[in-house]
Parts: C-alpha cells; structure tokens; sequence
C-alpha cells in the first residue's frame, strides 16, 4: 500500500471535499515540480512560500508550478518524457498532453526559481513569447530526467481549480547553480532547500504533505512509479485512483 492509499484509509475527510460542495470554477490543467537534492545521503526539496494576497493557497509553502499554457504545447524538447510517464498521463486525461505539461513543468521551475532543466543548445524555430527568456540562454527544455509520480484534482469550494500533474527530478539534472535563484519571478519568496526531516514544520497544503509522503517513501528512487497516486476530484464523488493499478476507492466522510 503506498503512502496515499493508507492516507485514505485513515483520514476522515472535511470541508467541501468531505460535503461535495460543487463550484464552477473552470479546472485549468497544470504541472508541479518536486526537485530533490542529495536523494541517497540528505534528501532535501526545493520550495517557496505563496504571498499572503495570492488567491490560490496563500501563505503556503509549495513546489514551483502552474498553469499550463497555449504555448507549451510548441516547445521543443531536447529529451522526451520517459514513455511510462506519457502513458500514465493519458490515462483519464486529454490525449497528447503529455510534451505540453513536461514543458510546462520546465517553465514554471525556471519562472518561479530561475533554475533551468534543459541541454545547450539552438532552438529550432522562435521562442513562445513565455518561453523567450529562456531561449535567450541557450537552452533548450528537456524532460527526460522528469518522473510523473503524482495526479491532483482541487476539490470544489475552491478560488482556483487545477488538475495538476507533479513531476519529480533529481537536482543534479538541473544546469547552473541550484542555490542561484537571482533570475526568480516574484510569485515566491523564502526558496530554499528543505530537509525532508524538517519539512512539516512548515505550513503546507494538505496535498503537498501527502505528495510528500509518497515521495519519501519511494527514495531514494527518483524513477517513474508503476502507478501513479490520483485524487480525482472532478465529478460529484471524490475518488482515490491509481493510474496503472486497480479500479478506484471512493472518499468516505
């Protein structure tokens, strides 16, 4: 049983989750990025915290990530997401998301820490206008170091509503300096590496506690997962999935 699956069988769900409060709130696809450092001897992880005005999880700790946009789906790759992560991404998905949310898990870690995961090199065509900064380096995005370990629905009631997509690297696949943050956006502040041994002793979202404790299970194997951990909350009836695995358990109250 993974770390998910026993969440759920212990926790009690409350809220809007628990109730199936339902909102119209549009269900933007996007993509999170787990980087870890020293898997092996110290595991540490990259996070930020959310401002206090921000209208999705504000004053939360997080991993980089964010909505996926029109362009990502044109970005060329230098490495393609392994295939075992393109065919669990299309379980229960739109078909051929899988290069648009890999790039676009690429973007939002360079956005939001100024770190780049990607190879030397010439881009083939012009750069989406979100992705010219970093065409400008001379760097092309690569996905091949990244693993799709986790899949989440936000629950309805919520100000912001995504699918998001969590994808694992190791730090060393990252060019650069990994404690050189000077090209970070705004929408984070406090980034730093955190000890996984430390990390609740921050204030994190639910969903990040558990992505977590899925993550610190399985290392120090940064690898794609056989199946992937799904909370489906997109329909009336909160389910816990596995994609790849068996058929779904449903969320009791």
């Amino acid at each position: 049983m993974g770390q998910a699956d026993a969440w759920l069988r212990t926790t009690r769900l409350s809220g809007p989750l628990a109730r199936g409060v339902m909102d119209k709130t549009a269900i933007r696809d996007a993509a999170t990025v787990i980087v870890v450092r020293d898997a092996a001897v110290r595991p540490r992880v990259l996070m930020g915290q959310r401002g206090a005005q921000a209208a999705f999880m504000p004053n939360k700790f997080v991993f980089p990530g964010g909505a996926l946009d029109a362009g990502d789906h044109d970005v060329p790759l230098a490495g393609a997401l392994p295939e075992l992560c393109l065919s669990r991404i299309e379980e229960r998905s739109t078909p051929g998301l899988g290069p648009g949310l890999a790039a676009a898990a690429v973007r939002e870690l360079w956005e939001e820490t100024g770190l780049r995961l990607g190879r030397p090199g010439a881009w083939p065509g012009a750069a989406p206008p979100d992705w010219q900064g970093f065409a400008a380096a001379g760097v092309v995005p690569a996905a091949d170091r990244l693993s799709f370990v986790f899949r989440a629905i936000t629950p309805p009631g919520r100000p912001r509503r995504f699918d998001a997509r969590f994808f694992l690297v190791d730090a060393a696949a990252l060019l650069g300096d990994p404690d050189d943050f000077s090209g970070a956006s705004d929408e984070l502040s406090h980034l730093q590496w955190i000890e996984l041994e430390r990390v609740r002793e921050f204030q994190l979202p639910f969903i990040t506690e558990v992505v977590l404790a899925e993550v610190a299970a399985a290392l120090p194997d940064l690898g794609p997962p056989a199946t992937v951990p799904f909370f489906d909350n997109g329909a009336e009836e909160s389910l816990f999935r596995r994609l790849g695995g068996v058929g779904p358990m449903a969320a009791r109250g």
